[in-house]
C-alpha cells in the first residue's frame, strides 16, 4: 500500500499509525458505528459481516495480513461503518485516524496516493465479485471461495482444515445454504473435500482448481 511513497513518506505514515490488538471473537467495530479510523491488518484475520432484515448476520469476506478496510473514515468525518468486523483469531491492525491523515496530507499532499491505492484495490475486489456473481455459475463461485480461503489461511496444497462453516462459505459465494450444501456434499462424494464441524478440508487441490476453472 505504501509502494507509491518515498521511504521518508512511508516512515512518516508508520509513525502516525497506532497498533490495536484484538482477541479472537472480539469485534473491531459494528455496522452503524462512527468511522473513526482506517485499518491495515498486520497479523491475524477478520470476518466482515453484513446484517440481514431478520437481525442475523452473513459473512461478506475474510481479510488477512496486508489487507485494509475502513477507507471511508479518511474521507468523511460523518461516515458510518457499513459492515461489522470481527476478529477470527488474535489480530493486530495498524490504524490511521482521519485527523492524523489530514495532518499528513497537509504536510505532504502526495500522501493521498496511499488512500487512492487502498480505494482502487477495494474497487477492483468489489468489481470482480460483481462480475463473477453475474457471469459464473454458483458451483464455480463456491469452489473459488474455497481456493481463496485456502490461500488466505496458507493451507493450499495441504490437508490442513479451513476454519470456516458451510454457512459462511455460502454467504461469501453469494449462494443459498441449501445449494451450497449440495455442492459441498457432492465434493465430499467425489473425494475433493471433507467436512468437519466448522471446518472444511480440501483433499484434492488439483480437482478443486479444475472445478473453480482456475488455471495453475
Amino acid at each position: 500500500m505504501l509502494d507509491g511513497l518515498s521511504p521518508e513518506e512511508q516512515t512518516e505514515v508508520r509513525r502516525q499509525c497506532r497498533r490495536q490488538r484484538y482477541a479472537a471473537g472480539e469485534h473491531l467495530f459494528h455496522a452503524g458505528d462512527l468511522g473513526d479510523a482506517f485499518h491495515y491488518i498486520d497479523r491475524g484475520r477478520v470476518l466482515v459481516l453484513i446484517g440481514t432484515r431478520d437481525g442475523n448476520y452473513v459473512a461478506l469476506s475474510v481479510l488477512g495480513r496486508g489487507e485494509t478496510f475502513g477507507e471511508q473514515a479518511l474521507l468523511d468525518p460523518r461516515s458510518r461503518r457499513t459492515a461489522t468486523v470481527r476478529a477470527l483469531e488474535p489480530t493486530e491492525t495498524l490504524t490511521l485516524s482521519r485527523p492524523d491523515f489530514e495532518h499528513l496530507r497537509a504536510r505532504n499532499p502526495q500522501i493521498e496516493r496511499m488512500l487512492i491505492s487502498a480505494l482502487a484495490k477495494q474497487v477492483r475486489r468489489l468489481s470482480g465479485q460483481l462480475v463473477e456473481a453475474l457471469t459464473e455459475p454458483v458451483e464455480v463461485r463456491v469452489y473459488r471461495r474455497l481456493l481463496d480461503l485456502g490461500d488466505l489461511y496458507e493451507v493450499a496444497g495441504t490437508t490442513e482444515p479451513i476454519p470456516m462453516t458451510q454457512e459462511q462459505v455460502a454467504a461469501m459465494a453469494g449462494a443459498g445454504l441449501r445449494i451450497t450444501n449440495r455442492i459441498l456434499n457432492q465434493g465430499v462424494r467425489d473425494g475433493v473435500l471433507a467436512t468437519r464441524r466448522r471446518r472444511i478440508v480440501i483433499t484434492n487441490w488439483d480437482e478443486l482448481r479444475r472445478r473453480a476453472q482456475i488455471e495453475r
